[in-house]
């Protein structure tokens, strides 16, 4: 398989390449058909590394068209051949969509509410669909740190300055994807 040189995924990739790299595959994916194996081994060499799956998600997740609502058996194949970096990247997703639709809609800003609800959307299906079993563990461990002010996830939240009504939306979404 040839994989066209736009999208090759070069080592290491900048946050910025990422983001440019999955913009350009979206806009393909949008006119032009890209086989299902050509897709994944795109999206796999890009959440190799933190920064090509950080770019890819940022990407993804607030693209503006609908194919990340339903997610392609090839994407979340090739999010499961990352499973340490793309499982807390889905974790802190969740709770950064989770904690802007909330100051989105605090500050009465609808619009923007709705992208935030959007992502946090497709990143809860993304959860589910790739049931990667690192994800369960540390979206326990985020509601805990959201309920408690403390454990592993308290630094994240702390990083953001995270308000009680966040922290406390936050935990309330886990408690639905958590078993």
């Amino acid at each position: 398989m040839e994989i066209s040189p736009r999208f090759l995924v070069s080592d290491p990739i900048s946050f910025e390449q990422a983001i440019d790299l999955t913009q350009s595959l979206m806009a393909e994916l949008q006119h032009n058909p890209v086989t299902e194996a050509e897709l994944e081994s795109i999206i796999t060499a890009l959440v190799q590394s933190e920064n090509g799956a950080r770019g890819f998600f940022v990407t993804y997740l607030t693209d503006e068209q609908s194919l990340a609502d339903q997610p392609s058996s090839p994407v979340v194949a090739a999010l499961r051949s990352s499973p340490a970096i793309v499982s807390e990247l889905l974790v802190k997703n969740l709770a950064m969509s989770t904690a802007m639709k909330v100051a989105h809609t605090r500050n009465q800003n609808p619009e923007l509410a709705a992208g935030s609800n959007r992502v946090q959307t497709r990143t809860l299906e993304l959860i589910r669909q790739t049931q990667i079993p690192d994800v369960s563990v540390k979206l326990e461990q985020l509601g805990q740190s959201a309920e408690t002010e403390s454990g592993e996830y308290q630094s994240f939240l702390k990083r953001w300055n995270y308000d009680e009504d966040q922290r406390r939306a936050i935990a309330h979404v886990v408690s639905t994807v958590v078993t």
